[in-house]
Protein backbone atom coordinates (compact mmCIF):
# COMPACT_ATOMS: atom_id res chain seq x y z
CA UNK A 1 0.00 0.00 0.00
CA UNK A 2 1.21 3.40 -0.82
CA UNK A 3 1.93 6.11 1.23
CA UNK A 4 -0.85 8.22 -0.66
CA UNK A 5 -3.28 5.14 0.33
CA UNK A 6 -2.39 4.84 3.77
CA UNK A 7 -3.15 8.95 4.15
CA UNK A 8 -6.45 8.37 1.85
CA UNK A 9 -7.43 5.67 3.79
CA UNK A 10 -6.94 8.04 7.17
CA UNK A 11 -8.34 10.79 5.63
CA UNK A 12 -11.51 8.65 4.57
CA UNK A 13 -12.09 7.82 8.44
CA UNK A 14 -12.27 11.84 9.65
CA UNK A 15 -14.20 11.78 6.93
CA UNK A 16 -16.98 9.38 8.43
CA UNK A 17 -16.48 10.76 11.66
CA UNK A 18 -17.42 14.08 10.41
CA UNK A 19 -20.37 12.89 8.96
CA UNK A 20 -21.46 11.11 12.38
CA UNK A 21 -20.77 14.96 13.96
CA UNK A 22 -23.25 15.87 11.21
CA UNK A 23 -25.98 13.72 11.61
CA UNK A 24 -25.51 14.77 15.74
CA UNK A 25 -26.03 18.06 14.89
CA UNK A 26 -29.14 17.35 12.56
CA UNK A 27 -30.52 15.72 15.11
CA UNK A 28 -29.99 18.50 17.41
CA UNK A 29 -31.74 21.07 14.97
CA UNK A 30 -34.80 18.54 15.21
CA UNK A 31 -35.14 18.33 18.67
CA UNK A 32 -34.91 21.90 18.89
CA UNK A 33 -31.84 22.19 21.11
CA UNK A 34 -29.46 25.28 20.09
CA UNK A 35 -31.39 25.42 16.75
CA UNK A 36 -29.00 28.64 15.09
CA UNK A 37 -26.04 27.02 16.57
CA UNK A 38 -26.49 23.67 15.14
CA UNK A 39 -27.34 24.87 11.61
CA UNK A 40 -23.94 26.56 11.33
CA UNK A 41 -22.11 23.46 12.90
CA UNK A 42 -23.47 21.32 10.25
CA UNK A 43 -22.53 23.70 7.23
CA UNK A 44 -19.39 23.93 8.46
CA UNK A 45 -18.93 20.22 9.24
CA UNK A 46 -20.46 19.59 5.50
CA UNK A 47 -18.11 22.22 3.92
CA UNK A 48 -14.74 20.33 6.14
CA UNK A 49 -16.70 16.83 4.82
CA UNK A 50 -16.88 17.66 1.36
CA UNK A 51 -12.98 18.55 1.02
CA UNK A 52 -11.95 15.37 2.79
CA UNK A 53 -13.57 13.90 0.04
CA UNK A 54 -12.04 15.69 -2.50
CA UNK A 55 -8.65 15.36 -0.66
CA UNK A 56 -9.14 11.66 -1.03
CA UNK A 57 -10.22 10.98 -4.37
CA UNK A 58 -7.03 13.29 -5.57
CA UNK A 59 -5.04 10.84 -3.69
CA UNK A 60 -6.48 7.89 -4.86
CA UNK A 61 -7.24 9.14 -8.11
CA UNK A 62 -10.53 8.85 -8.77
CA UNK A 63 -12.13 12.01 -10.62
CA UNK A 64 -14.19 14.67 -8.69
CA UNK A 65 -17.78 14.72 -8.66
CA UNK A 66 -19.48 18.06 -7.69
CA UNK A 67 -22.63 17.85 -5.92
Amino acid sequence: MSNFDELADQISGVESRLSDLIFDAVRSQLRGEQTEEAKELEKRLSKARRSLQKAEHLLRGIPDVED
